[in-house]
């Protein structure tokens, strides 16, 4: 069965920094895009950044540019976002998310980051 656990969330104050982790098991990581996806309280989900199979090119969000960073070690299935700089907006869940066309798309449980000082 195929499994993503994330972990690294938490509680920091602004202009801070985390690394978040998603690690897949069952699962082709080599050959699915991957991203990370966030919902800020009330709100819908936001694309945060995403990092393509292969070549691993990394795309982002207007909000989190300059600031996230993602990546992927193939050889443990993990894929990371790095957040510095961090901001009370950046308050939200976070979804990691595999995604390879037209197959359906796996998604993590979710882990809670909350900027505040």
């Amino acid at each position: 069965q195929v499994q993503f656990v994330e972990s690294g969330g938490g509680l920091v104050q602004p202009g801070g920094s985390l690394r978040l982790s998603c690690v897949a098991s069952c699962f082709s990581f080599n050959m699915y895009s991957m991203s990370w996806v966030r919902q800020l309280p009330g709100k819908g989900l936001e694309w945060v950044a995403s990092i393509t199979s292969g070549d691993s090119v990394a795309s982002y969000g207007d909000s989190v540019k300059g600031r996230f960073t993602i990546s992927r070690d193939t050889a443990t299935g993990t894929v990371y976002l790095q957040m510095n700089i961090l901001k009370p907006e950046d308050t939200a869940v976070y979804f990691c998310k595999a995604h390879r066309a037209p197959l359906p798309d796996y998604w993590g449980q979710g882990t809670q980051v909350t900027v505040s000082s």
